[in-house]
């Protein structure tokens, strides 16, 4: 074996940002005069200096190796021990290379941070803010927020008022604020806030805060207000004294040329309207047999009908809503099925020639219309919140072929209901045939 090691000391700590040093002694145990290199493997190697790296000693001779720790003063090193290894690796016997394993302790350390953005918050009746809280140290924190104002006039609320923040990380709460009074018109009011952060025995850090408090009417609605009132005056007097008069003079003088216009073309007109008389009189009687022609011309025209015989272009009207209530599932094959609510009478074909599908919540499935067992219309519900159809060639249903609409839920929309379930509905129009 090349060489033997030893570390002095069994236990070491630090604290983030210092600085705790060990020594490793390395004795050469073979013949020869060896050189041997020495490095720290684990976790802590990151931060970890060896002085000096390389060391050559003679046969039979010793030699110290200092190692320097210095873990960062951040949440990357949490704190606890962290377990390391000395590897001293010969350069005449690598196979003689040992390491060494021990452990440093790294001490815990609290650095918190409390900030809030914006510090001055506008509003007239309620505004928000956001509560930054960092924990630059290296352990969990378990936080209590409190906030609160001298005056009393504003009602303070805070997301999570407590909670538990990882080492390097930050936590973003909203703040919600609303003042007690609101006025119309006024002077800005100013009212300080304080939010304050508690952790354990740590002392408290806290975040000032100010709500600048408007009126509730704009500054501007005034003067808009004059502004409009003088230009309204200034219309009508205008009109009363410039445009009115000139209209009427005008209106006076176009009416008299329009009756005297009215009464050349009425005496006119007298002389062919005897004429005309008999003229319409001859167009009646012919417009009255072509009449009767096309009256019998169309009751002799065939009627529209179903394959099965049965005349679709009339009926009784019908309409009906498809309410669909179906649980969320995982399974894209599970499709509960709904019919109307209102039976169709026996022997009765069912016409469709409107419908409309209502996804309110903003579901997401898919939605099936059925005849029977087959598929006839299929939609997604994420694309549509209303959305109608109207059919120049109807959809038609004969006696039994029941028509159904299947749901398959994926996920319910907002607001959920506390059921889980999905809530699109279809609303059906047209006519019993038969």
């Amino acid at each position: 074996m090349g060489a033997t090691t030893s570390l002095a000391g069994d236990t070491l700590t630090v604290t983030p940002g210092d600085t705790a040093r060990t020594t490793v002694r390395i004795a050469n145990s073979g013949p020869l005069v060896d050189q041997f290199t020495v490095d720290v493997v684990g976790d802590a190697g990151e931060w970890v200096r060896v002085e000096p790296p390389v060391l050559n000693l003679l046969p039979g001779t010793e030699g110290e190796v200092t190692l320097l720790f210095t873990p960062p003063r951040d949440g990357s090193v949490a704190a606890g021990p962290v377990p390391f290894g000395a590897r001293v690796v010969s350069r005449e016997d690598p196979a003689g290379s040992v390491v060494v394993e021990s452990a440093v302790e790294v001490l815990p350390y609290t650095d918190l941070r409390v900030e809030l953005v914006p510090r001055t918050i506008k509003c007239r009746s309620r505004a928000r803010c956001e509560l930054v809280v960092d924990n630059a140290g290296n352990y969990p924190l378990g936080v209590e927020i409190a906030v609160s104002d001298p005056e009393d006039a504003l009602r303070l609320a805070v997301d999570h008022p407590t909670l538990t923040i990882a080492p390097g990380t930050s936590a973003f709460l909203r703040l919600r604020v609303r003042p007690h009074d609101r006025f119309l018109r006024g002077q800005e009011r100013r009212h300080p806030f304080q939010v304050v952060v508690a952790v354990g025995d740590v002392p408290p850090m806290a975040a000032e805060g100010t709500v600048v408090q408007h009126q509730l009417l704009p500054k501007w609605l005034l003067p808009a207000v004059l502004v409009l009132l003088a230009l309204a005056i200034v219309a009508v007097t205008l009109w009363l004294t410039l445009v009115k008069p000139s209209i009427e003079s005008a209106a006076r003088d176009t009416a008299a040329a329009l009756v005297k216009a009215e009464q050349a073309r009425l005496e006119d007109k007298a002389d062919t309207a005897e004429k005309k008389a008999a003229a319409a009189e001859e167009h009646a009687a012919a417009v009255e047999k072509k009449t009767g022609d096309a009256n019998t011309a169309a009751a002799a025209a065939p009627s529209v009908t179903s394959p099965e015989g049965v005349d679709i272009a009339r009926g009784q009207a019908f309409d009906f809503r498809v309410t669909t209530t179906p649980t969320a599932t995982p399974n894209p094959a599970d499709f509960p099925t709904f019919t109307a609510p209102t039976p169709i009478p026996d022997g009765k074909t069912l016409v469709i020639t409107d419908l409309v599908l209502q996804n309110p919540r903003g579901d997401a499935g898919t939605l099936r219309i059925l005849r029977g067992d087959q598929i006839l219309l299929e939609f997604g519900l994420n694309n549509f919140r209303d959305v109608d159809y109207h059919y120049l060639e109807p959809l038609t249903f004969p006696p039994g072929q029941e028509l159904k609409v299947a749901v398959n839920c994926q996920l319910p929309g907002a607001p959920q209901p506390p059921t889980g379930k999905c809530t699109p509905s279809v609303s059906f129009s047209g006519r019993l045939a038969g």
